[in-house]
């Protein structure tokens, strides 16, 4: 089927494979540290928490305003001239953390500025306090505006993985970029490229809209 070498395919398969693991296993880590991430760094900007809110705020115009590959860089090539020297996969994890913190960050805290100032004044005045009003009250209502911009970013940060070929980290592209130069097999390689992004991607999509449907019917 259009003059594809199946036999190349077929032996490329697993090379892929073990690439698509470090690809999700990264990704995974990634998208779970930049959901901590950006909690905490949205409920310091949406209470304007003193001593920190001015260092959540250049973090995120620094994150937001440079690309992944330039924070690699720096974290790969730039880091080792003070003396603090990471292996190509912590400098990764961490890349995709500074990156998607940021993002999570503004998706929370779009949700928590959703919640109206009724409705937190009457809370007050019924006795809760501020925990109590950020569990019960802030929470399940901003996550529903939030969900959705989360999965997105999920997604968004699965796709950036892609960058971090340029530190040596062999994930899917480095494996692609490796087996082009040494088989130029270019239809094949880039077929198999396509389908472990879409054999990730479609069923993540999938999920995230799942979970949003299931959210707003608990809600509703």
């Amino acid at each position: 089927m259009l003059g594809l070498d199946w036999g190349f395919i077929n032996g490329a398969i697993p090379t892929f494979a073990k690439a698509l693991w470090l690809t999700l296993h990264l990704s995974f880590l990634g998208v779970i540290f930049s959901i901590v991430v950006g909690f905490f760094i949205a409920i310091i900007e949406y209470y304007k928490i003193r001593g920190f809110y001015l260092v959540a705020k250049v973090y995120v115009e620094l994150s937001r305003n440079t690309p992944l590959l330039i924070q690699l860089f720096f974290l790969y090539y730039g880091l080792p001239q003070i003396g603090w020297k990471l292996d190509s996969y912590t400098c990764a994890l961490v890349g995709v953390v500074f990156l998607g913190g940021s993002y999570m960050a503004e998706s929370f805290r779009a949700g928590l500025e959703s919640v109206s100032k009724i409705q937190l004044e009457s809370a007050r005045s019924l006795g809760f306090n501020e925990i109590q009003l950020i569990f019960y009250i802030v929470l399940p209502q901003s996550l529903m505006v939030s969900f959705p911009y989360i999965g997105a970013n999920a997604i968004f940060l699965l796709k950036e993985t892609s960058v971090v070929s340029g530190i040596a980290l062999a994930d899917v592209l480095y494996v692609t970029k490796d087996l082009l130069g040494s088989y130029y097999k270019s239809s094949e390689t880039l077929l198999l490229l396509v389908l472990c992004y879409l054999v990730v991607l479609l069923p993540l999509s999938f999920l995230f809209y799942s979970l949003e449907k299931h959210y707003k019917r608990i809600m509703d």
